[in-house]
Formats: structure tokens, sequence, C-alpha cells
């Protein structure tokens, strides 16, 4: 039986209602397996957030808000899951 990952910290996810590369990525993180803890962030409900991010969706960040690099698209489950704890760790360490 192979040992179960431990589960992700909780993320950001900046949005925009239509974006397919925003439904995308909430797509491939929902997927994983333990799924992240997602709160989804739609930058048009907010003036600050538009001006901040424009079209820059979809953007990942901490709990704490710090941005994470942007994903690259290729990568799905265990790939995307070790991404995003290599992408954690830096940001825990600093």
């Amino acid at each position: 039986m192979e040992p179960v990952a431990p589960p992700l910290p909780p993320l950001r996810l900046y949005t925009r209602s239509g974006c397919c590369l925003c439904e995308g990525l909430q797509e491939r993180l929902e997927a994983l397996v333990p799924a992240p803890e997602l709160t989804l962030v739609d930058v048009d409900s907010d003036s600050e957030l538009h001006a901040r991010f424009g079209l820059e969706v979809p953007l990942l960040a901490a709990a704490d808000g710090q941005l994470l690099p942007r994903v690259p698209p290729r990568l799905q489950q265990d790939r995307l899951a070790e991404w995003l704890r290599r992408q954690l760790s830096g940001i825990n360490s600093v």
C-alpha cells in the first residue's frame, strides 16, 4: 500500500467568472487526493483586486495571501501536488 501524502495547506484561487483557465486549474486542484481547501476569490467582485490582478488570473496564493508562481498548465495529480509542496515550502522557509 502506497503512503498517503500529507494534505496541502489551504489555498486561495484568484479567478473570474467565465475564465476557462481558472476553471481548469480549479478542477485540477479539486482532483488532488487529498484536495486542498480552496477559497475562490473573484477579482471582478472587488475594484482593488481587479486593479491589482486584471487579466492575470488564475493565480494561486497561500492562505496568508502570498502569491505562488504561475502554475504550469500541464501539471496534474502527483506532479501538481509535488510542485505545490515545493512552492509552499519555499514560502514557509523564508
